[in-house]
């Protein structure tokens, strides 16, 4: 006897004469490619602290000690480059931070300047906004910066322990944070993310732990503690949420990449110390793109990585049945003609 599958629907309700299983998971991510190489030419990086995807799959890459902002297709071709030294608009001094936002802008975390800097999708210079200092509005070593789907610009303040909220003009809004150990405190608060809910993400890299705020910047919950094991942390640089709301972190001491449910539960895990593909050597950033495609910034070994999902085939075991639905599908046995 052998199975047909039949093309109609079948209602749920139908399952079930006698015992299946069906099964369907990942068994974790798989190396796709690898951008970049030491070196101050188009696509080559010195130490790439920060990356973003936009919506059309285009990868922007903080090229930090080359003090430009490298843009490359999703094939990891080069496309443009732009910035040089300098502290005037459209140059820089150590960008480590990158994000686009939803218009295509792109908008560049400046760790020496203390400044945000905001460019078109065409790389034309649009505005800046901040100076040195602890007041409302100013920076001590700006390390991280996202964007809401309100157009608000969060920023990780890293010398001055907080994060703090614009405008997309520029303007103060808002602020949370103080050095420390407590719930909505930090210690190096080197990266940040928000995610559909304009809830705010922080890698809070000296505490080893990701904490979890609303926009309000009121405490939600946090997870993390110093150590190697499946959610442990090592000076974690970066997170990022994805379209299903799991969290990725940069665990930049231990050289992995960790993913974890909006919850804080442990998911998976992968890489490793060295050079090879799919190893690292202090991944500092890290992103998904809207296929799910992981990318992340390999930035002792000066380069991009790129990751996708390994899916497990589906499994079915069907013991005797004259009838089967799974997933809509009706299965059914029909005897061979004798």
């Amino acid at each position: 006897m052998h199975f047909r599958i039949a093309a109609q629907f079948a209602p749920l309700a139908a399952l079930a004469i006698f015992l299946s299983t069906f099964q369907l998971a990942h068994a974790g991510y798989q190396f796709v490619q690898a951008i970049g190489g030491s070196g101050a030419g188009d696509g080559q990086f010195a130490g790439p602290g920060g990356l973003a995807v936009d919506s059309s799959g285009n990868v922007w890459v903080a090229d930090t000690g080359n003090n430009r902002i490298q843009e490359f297709s999703g094939a990891g071709a080069f496309i443009t480059s732009f910035g040089m030294p300098g502290s005037q608009g459209g140059q820089f001094a150590d960008p480590i931070g990158v994000t686009v936002d939803s218009s295509g802008n792109v908008w560049v975390a400046e760790y020496t300047n203390h400044r945000i800097q905001e460019f078109s999708s065409i790389e034309t210079f649009i505005t800046k906004f901040g100076t040195f200092g602890s007041g409302n509005g100013q920076f001590k070593s700006p390390s991280g910066v996202a964007v809401d789907s309100s157009g608000h610009v969060w920023v990780a303040d890293l010398g001055n322990s907080r994060i703090q909220e614009f405008t997309s003009a520029g303007a103060y809004l808002s602020q949370f944070g103080t050095l420390g150990i407590g719930n909505g405190q930090f210690d190096v608060p080197y990266g940040l993310a928000v995610d559909s809910s304009g809830n705010v993400w922080i890698a809070d890299t000296g505490n080893n732990r990701i904490q979890e705020f609303n926009n309000t910047g009121a405490f939600i919950s946090k997870f993390g503690t110093f150590g190697s094991g499946n959610g442990q942390f090592s000076a974690p640089y970066s997170v990022a949420v994805d379209s299903s709301g799991n969290v990725w972190v940069a665990d930049t001491g231990n050289n992995r990449i960790q993913e974890f449910s909006g919850a804080g539960a442990f998911i998976t895990s992968f890489g490793m110390l060295g050079f090879q593909d799919g190893q690292f050597a202090d991944p500092t950033g890290v992103t998904v793109d809207s296929s799910g495609n992981v990318w992340v910034a390999d930035l002792s070994n000066d380069r991009i990585q790129e990751f996708s999902l390994v899916p497990e085939p589906s499994t079915f075991v069907l013991l005797d049945s004259a009838l089967l639905v799974i997933g809509g599908l009706r299965l059914v046995r029909r005897r061979r003609r004798h």
